[in-house]
C-alpha cells in the first residue's frame, strides 16, 4: 500500500473514534451528573530518511533532516470533570454537589463505586439509595414517621417528625475526592470506579478539606455543551472527508502511473 494511503487511513480511524466520543457526549446531554469525554490524539512514529544534523558533505550538516510521518491515533479519552449547571427540582431528596467530590455507593457485589448523580430515593425500609438502588456509604435511614427532610450545605440530614415529634438528626452525607478524578473508570449507570491512576479516595464531610457543598432540591446537569459538541462534530466530519479525499487522490495518482508508464 502507498504510504500516503496508510497515513490517510490512520486519520480516518482516528476521526471515526473521535466521532464516537462526540456522539456519546451528545447522547448523554440530559444525563444527571454526566461528565463529557475528550479524545486525545498523538502522532505515530516517523520514518527517518535523513537525520537532522547528519553530515551533508565535508563542510556542512543538514539543518532539519528528512522525516516522514506515518499518521495519527487516539491515544486516550479523558473525562472532563467540569461543574455542570444546577437544575432546581424542589424535590427534598434531590441533592447536587457544588464543587469537587463524589457520593460513595455500595454495589451489589460489595465493591464501592462513586457518583455525582444526586437523584436519591427511599427504599421500602426508608434507606436513602440511588436511582438504581445502590446504598450510600455510610448508610442513612429516614424514620417512617418523618414529615419532612432537610439537608444542610454541610450534608447534615434533619427530619421533622410527625405529630409534633420535633426535629431529629438522622445522618451525615460524606463526599469522596480524588487527586486525579480523570483517572476514574466510568462503569455506566452514572458510576465511577477507583483506579491506580485516580489515587486513593479522600473521604470527608461537605465543605471540609476541599470538598464541595451540598445543595438540596437541585440536580447537577450534564456538563456537555451542545453547541461546542456540534462544532466538534462538524470539524471531525470535515477532517474525515479530507482524509478520504487524500486516499482518492493517491488512488488517482497510482492509476495514472499504471495507465501511462
Amino acid at each position: 500500500m502507498d504510504a500516503s494511503m496508510w497515513v490517510a487511513k490512520t486519520g480516518l480511524s482516528a476521526q471515526s473514534t473521535r466521532m464516537t466520543v462526540i456522539a456519546n457526549n451528545l447522547a448523554n446531554v440530559n444525563t444527571t451528573g454526566f461528565k463529557k469525554d475528550r479524545a486525545m490524539f498523538e502522532d505515530l512514529l516517523y520514518q527517518r530518511i535523513v537525520q537532522a544534523g547528519a553530515q551533508a558533505d565535508i563542510n556542512s550538516e543538514t539543518p532539519t533532516g528528512l522525516m516522514l510521518g506515518t499518521g495519527t491515533r487516539v491515544v486516550a479519552t479523558e473525562k472532563v470533570h467540569r461543574q455542570g449547571n444546577m437544575i432546581s427540582t424542589e424535590n427534598s431528596l434531590d441533592v447536587a454537589i457544588a464543587g469537587s467530590g463524589f457520593f460513595a455507593v455500595q454495589q451489589a457485589d460489595g465493591t464501592t463505586a462513586y457518583t455525582r448523580d444526586g437523584s436519591l430515593k427511599l427504599s421500602n425500609t426508608g434507606e436513602i439509595v440511588t436511582a438504581s438502588g445502590e446504598s450510600l456509604i455510610p448508610a442513612i435511614t429516614i424514620p417512617q414517621d418523618a414529615a419532612s427532610v432537610t439537608i444542610g450545605r454541610d450534608g447534615t440530614i434533619t427530619v421533622e417528625l410527625a405529630a409534633g415529634g420535633g426535629a431529629a438528626n438522622v445522618g451525615q452525607f460524606q463526599l469522596t475526592r480524588f487527586v486525579n478524578p480523570a483517572g476514574l473508570t466510568p462503569l455506566g449507570r452514572n458510576l465511577f470506579a477507583r483506579t491506580n491512576s485516580s489515587g486513593d479516595p479522600i473521604v470527608g464531610i461537605p465543605g471540609a478539606q476541599g470538598a464541595g457543598m451540598i445543595t438540596q432540591g437541585a440536580l447537577e446537569a450534564s456538563n456537555v455543551n451542545v453547541v461546542e459538541e456540534m462544532v466538534n462534530m462538524i470539524e471531525t466530519q470535515r477532517a474525515y472527508e479530507i482524509n478520504s479525499k487524500a486516499i482518492a487522490a493517491t488512488d488517482g495518482m497510482l492509476r495514472f502511473l499504471n495507465n501511462n508508464l
